[in-house]
């Protein structure tokens, strides 16, 4: 098979396209190492061949990037004389290819040369400067043919960041990846020569460095600006990626700081079973991800370790099966030091002020509030969203997002009609910034009041002793058509009771009840259908809920309890100012409704 494999001979385009224009899922990668676009076209699992310019410029991009990865393992495994060889060829195909800017790319898009974007010619440059460095570890005899290829990638990297920090973009998550490409590609031009690397002030250190990036991007909650785990996670493995064969204790007090509070995010958002919810715009599922997760947990467990990490590795890896490539495992020695103290696990509260997030965990449920700042190009319109998994089972998701090139799917999928949010007049949220109202060691409260004019919606979550307390308020200055959603991740059933009340039961590896019931004025109208599931297939059905009510005034209140838990929850009344929660053991426990 091995001799079956070439590298594509012409330059990539935006990865983004690769989509189905019919069913919105990613496209079937086929043998991307063969270096020839799919006879037929690009496959869809649901049995369509899609062959434009836009999806063979997107596989080329994921073509070259699988062969920079390859390159990198290679070069781990000791098959020295393969990854020399197609160094070699790459460094004469970007001669020739990659002379200007891509003349093909999109206006918006900072240009890249081999690539649309210059954002996807860093990420492939990583990859081979990176390479180099490990092949270098073992002599460089071979490797002069190569320093044409690495110091083009590093002016490249420079005249890339010089126009984004000219824009006054110093904080994009562009910036990460300019500086680890700059670093990993002069650090291996070094290495080659036989010198000292005296890039650290240029890519580390200096005004429009990795150092001053992170200063920049990441809030003092430790999230990265966009409030999103991809990006976040983006940035972080950059930053990780950049820092190699750099002493921990060498690295800046305060940026260690940073580094730390990016770990602690991803530690305290995941589950004790390893899912990460996709939190604003990212791939809800992706084997390539699964690569990416991998590789910043083999890196950061070597500067900030985090016990939480384990298993979103292991989960990762679970999700890969037979794709995992094993690049992870190389990658040990990463840094010219010892790690840093373990970060201490998370409580049972986890509140993020800066990027509005609180994460709750109670007896088997994981629950996730959104009422932070909207994020940018990548924020989703779901203030006061609330997102429950179980260990392992994503009951109700954040849905993810499709490949950004499908702009039906993507607007979907940003929506507040794909969010377990609220809505009014069955209209969409405005861009808009919740608050937090308050909050101790087992709730949390927020409220946002722009999401439509003349309205202020309150949601509050509480832990109980064994169930998840969620109390929904929403309050308008007239008569407004006021709906709560329920956007299940998993099969679903639902039963109307007395009273307009209804039950739930959430399925998966685990299972989940749910006691839904109301306070208002006039009835409110429980109506399920059929709707898209989480984005990584739009054409998978979920069964939807919406509790309705005409009226300026209503409370919707649930209780969940995972099937794990007890004593059981047997009764649920909404009445006065509270909620009381009946239990099996005929103990009962009120709630405060938001005044």
């Amino acid at each position: 098979m091995a001799a079956l494999r070439r590298i594509a001979r012409e330059r990539g385009g935006w990865w983004h396209a690769y989509v189905c224009p019919a069913h919105g899922v990613e496209l079937d990668h086929g043998d991307v190492l063969a270096g020839v676009f799919p006879e037929g076209g690009a496959r869809c699992s649901y049995g369509c061949r899609v062959d434009n310019e836009a999806v063979r410029g997107a596989w080329l991009v994921l073509s070259h990037q699988a062969w920079a990865r390859h390159l990198r393992v290679l070069a781990h495994r000791g098959e020295r004389v393969e990854a020399v060889a197609r160094l070699v060829e790459y460094t004469a195909l970007y001669e020739e290819l990659a002379t200007a800017q891509h003349g093909e790319a999109q206006g918006w898009m900072l240009r890249g040369r081999l690539f649309h974007q210059a954002l996807t010619d860093a990420i492939w440059a990583v990859n081979i400067g990176h390479t180099v460095v490990t092949l270098a570890e073992h002599g460089t005899d071979d490797l002069s043919g190569v320093l044409p290829l690495l110091d083009s990638l590093e002016r490249a990297a420079l005249d890339a960041r010089s126009v984004l920090t000219g824009k006054g973009q110093l904080a994009s998550n562009y910036t990460a990846w300019l500086n680890a490409a700059g670093a990993a590609t002069g650090r291996a031009a070094a290495a080659v020569r036989g010198q000292e690397w005296d890039g650290r002030k240029e890519w580390l250190e200096g005004d429009s460095g990795l150092y001053a990036h992170l200063r920049v991007a990441v809030a003092e909650d430790g999230w990265e600006w966009e409030g999103s785990t991809y990006y976040h996670g983006f940035v972080l493995r950059a930053a990780l990626l950049a820092l190699r064969g750099t002493d921990p204790a060498a690295v800046p007090a305060d940026v260690v700081g940073v580094l730390a509070g990016m770990t602690d995010v991803l530690a305290a958002i995941a589950t004790p079973g390893g899912i990460l919810p996709a939190l604003h715009d990212g791939p809800y599922l992706r084997d390539p991800l699964a690569l990416e997760w991998l590789e910043l947990v083999a890196l950061a467990q070597q500067l900030v370790p985090s016990g939480a990490l384990d298993a979103v590795a292991a989960r990762a890896r679970a999700e890969l099966g037979g794709g995992d490539d094993g690049l992870d495992r190389e990658l040990g020695g990463w840094f010219a030091g010892p790690p840093l103290p373990e970060r201490p696990a998370p409580g049972a509260l986890t509140l993020f002020g800066a990027a509005g997030y609180g994460v709750l965990r109670v007896a088997g449920i994981h629950a996730l509030l959104d009422f932070g700042p909207h994020g940018g190009s990548h924020g989703h319109r779901d203030k006061l969203s609330l997102y429950l998994y179980g260990d392992t089972t994503p009951w109700q998701p954040d849905p993810g997002q499709v490949p950004y090139a499908h702009a039906e799917f993507r607007d979907l999928y940003a929506s507040t009609e794909a969010h377990p949010a609220f809505r009014v007049d069955g209209r969409e949220q405005a861009e808009c910034t919740g608050a937090l109202l308050a909050s101790d060691d087992r709730s949390v409260t927020a409220e946002v009041t722009t999401a439509y004019e003349g309205v202020r919606g309150v949601r509050r979550i509480v832990a109980g002793d064994s169930y998840l307390v969620d109390l929904l308020t929403v309050t308008a200055t007239e008569s407004r058509h006021i709906t709560a959603q329920l956007r299940p991740g998993t099969a679903l059933d639902v039963q109307v009771q007395a009273a307009g009340a209804a039950r739930t039961t959430w399925y998966g590896d685990e299972t989940l009840h749910g006691w839904h019931t109301h306070r208002a004025e006039v009835p409110v109208r429980p109506v399920s259908r059929p709707g898209p599931g989480p984005a990584d297939d739009p054409q998978r059905v979920r069964t939807r809920v919406d509790f309705t009510a005409d009226t300026d005034r209503v409370t919707f209140a649930s209780v969940y309890q995972a099937a794990s838990a007890g004593p059981a929850v047997t009764d649920v009344r909404l009445d006065g100012d509270g909620l009381t929660v009946c239990l099996a053991d005929g103990s009962t426990t009120r709630f405060r409704t938001e005044d």
